[in-house]
């Protein structure tokens, strides 16, 4: 079963964001996440609309952060895409009427909900800052680790 990735790439890029001065095209946000720019225009609007980042046109312009990295939790990037399904399992349908059916749905629905709930609350008390930290901690044990973006907006190899 396919899995969502978009909270986890989406995650992905606006950290990178975090790390350049100025604004970062479409382009190359989709290298370093292996996908297409329009993809990328199609996330970063919603969140746009979200007021989480700003459009800046014409030379020189891209897609920059709208708001502190202290001030966006996992949990409002998640609810800005739209709250995708948090798991891969579910019930099945086939027959509504089949008392079975409907015991099996039940007991899955009140677990699957409180797994949500602990996931979306887990979600709230995490902030980009924080994701950030991490990050750059990582950087200091691991200087030569790949990077997807350049630290040059300018700079297209990457």
């Amino acid at each position: 079963m396919k899995r969502d990735g978009r909270l986890s790439g989406v995650l992905h890029v606006l950290l990178h964001m975090a790390e350049q001065d100025g604004p970062v095209t479409s382009e190359i946000l989709a290298q370093a996440m292996q996908t297409n720019p329009v993809v990328i225009r199609r996330i970063m609007a919603g969140l746009r609309e979200q007021g989480y980042v700003a459009s800046e046109r014409g030379h020189g312009g891209g897609w920059r952060l709208a708001r502190p990295l202290d001030q966006v939790t996992l949990a409002d990037i998640y609810a800005a895409l739209g709250a995708p399904s948090l798991f891969a399992i579910g019930h099945r349908n086939a027959d509504p009427q089949c008392l079975v059916e409907q015991s099996v749905n039940a007991a899955l629905d009140g677990a699957l909900g409180e797994a949500e709930a602990v996931l979306l609350a887990s979600f709230a008390n995490v902030t980009l800052a924080q994701l950030s930290a991490d990050f750059h901690a990582r950087m200091v044990a691991h200087p030569h680790a790949h990077r997807d973006i350049p630290h040059d907006r300018h700079d297209d190899r990457g």
